[in-house]
């Protein structure tokens, strides 16, 4: 669970981004993903001459294990050029080491749209052993390597990077799409603007009803009031959300009850998903809901990624912030152009202060250098 605070303008939006600037490049290809974002030119950093430096991404990851064994950090990296009008990767690589020692496999490398991909992967770390390549070429040198490579069991490194970006998830949640009357149909994921709220509902209750007996057990704490939800399927074969209040005898349906309800509730079935996103974005999440509500949405963020996701929230609530952990906090600075993003508990001043005081009471007064206007 990482919290990023900032200024307006500071890059926030802009870092979260990149990942869905990747998910679109991998579904379709790197010039209509630039394009998206206004080109080449808009999205390279600002003062770079664009016929002769590149875009530059690297993340590096841990594939889960079942067994919570130590898994080798992957490096994923990638360039972006562009020449003559036309968008190409330049260099695309996937590497990793077992160990401290040893000389790094490049389980992919590609170089304008040529290249190699590591067909023994299993066999990596064992004495004696050399790396067997294949040799491949995509179709056109904007397309990632990935894309392709990552849909065969053999590159198990590349698919489940390619897995990784394909369920980035960004909440952008609009409360009059929750209320929305569904057509019946299964939904077993929450899309991005929440309109398929209903179906969810259901398809957990059908499906995973431990799930979604989890989610009624702490329904009274997160939501004040409402003791139960049901998604009940009309006769014109519709689905609408009826919400029970605990003081009345009959259930209000989803467009009487308020804005917070609706979004907390969804809120709680995204985090409560069988089968969760590898990387979910939150984007200021306290918007709707009472200030008494935050510090049990944390806590809720935090289940999640305790679970195994990994979570990236932005926000502007000092309440909010009262809920975290130091080690969960981070803030972005923006000098001469460049976001820098700073862990809290690399401050020394924080850190000391944070053994007595919330973090958002320290944020809201200034404690937190370059973490306001």
């Amino acid at each position: 669970m990482a919290v990023f605070l900032g200024a307006n303008g500071s890059g926030k939006s802009t870092f979260f981004d990149i990942f869905g600037f990747l998910s679109d490049t991998l579904q379709s290809n790197a010039t209509i993903a630039l394009n998206k974002r206004g080109g080449f030119q808009e999205v390279i950093s600002r003062n770079c001459n664009i016929h002769t430096d590149l875009i530059k991404f690297e993340i590096k990851f841990r594939n889960q294990h079942p067994d919570n064994e130590h898994t080798p950090l992957i490096t994923y990296s990638l360039e972006i050029g562009f020449e003559k009008g036309r968008v190409y990767i330049n260099r695309e690589t996937l590497k990793y080491r077992r160990g401290q020692k040893g000389k790094p496999w490049h389980f992919l490398d590609f170089k304008r749209g040529i290249g190699y991909a590591i067909t023994n992967e299993s066999e990596y770390g064992i004495l004696g052993v050399q790396e067997k390549r294949i040799e491949q070429k995509v179709t056109s040198p904007d397309i990632l390597a990935i894309k392709g490579l990552g849909q065969f069991e053999q590159f198990k490194a590349i698919s489940t990077f390619r897995e990784l970006l394909e369920k980035w998830y960004i909440s952008n949640f609009m409360i009059e799409n929750g209320r929305k009357i569904s057509d019946t149909g299964i939904s077993n994921h929450l899309s991005v603007s929440g309109d398929n709220l209903a179906q969810v509902t259901k398809y957990i209750y059908d499906y995973h009803r431990d799930v979604f007996a989890s989610i009624l057990e702490k329904l009274p704490r997160r939501i004040p009031g409402i003791n139960k939800v049901e998604a009940r399927e009309t006769e014109d074969g519709r689905i609408i959300l009826r919400f029970q209040d605990e003081n009345f005898k009959d259930p209000f349906v989803a467009r009487y009850v308020s804005d917070g309800t609706i979004k907390m509730f969804a809120y709680m079935i995204l985090l409560h998903d069988p089968e969760p996103h590898p990387l979910l974005c939150i984007e200021e999440p306290e918007n709707f809901l009472h200030p008494d509500l935050l510090l049990q949405l944390c806590e809720e963020i935090r289940e999640y990624a305790e679970k195994g996701g990994q979570v990236f929230v932005s926000t502007h609530s000092p309440d909010f912030v009262n809920g975290l952990h130091i080690d969960e906090l981070f803030f972005l600075v923006k000098e001469k152009g460049i976001t820098h993003i700073n862990a809290a508990a690399d401050d020394s001043v924080v850190a000391a202060l944070a053994e007595d005081n919330q973090l958002g009471w320290l944020w809201r007064n200034h404690y937190i250098k370059g973490a306001n206007l």
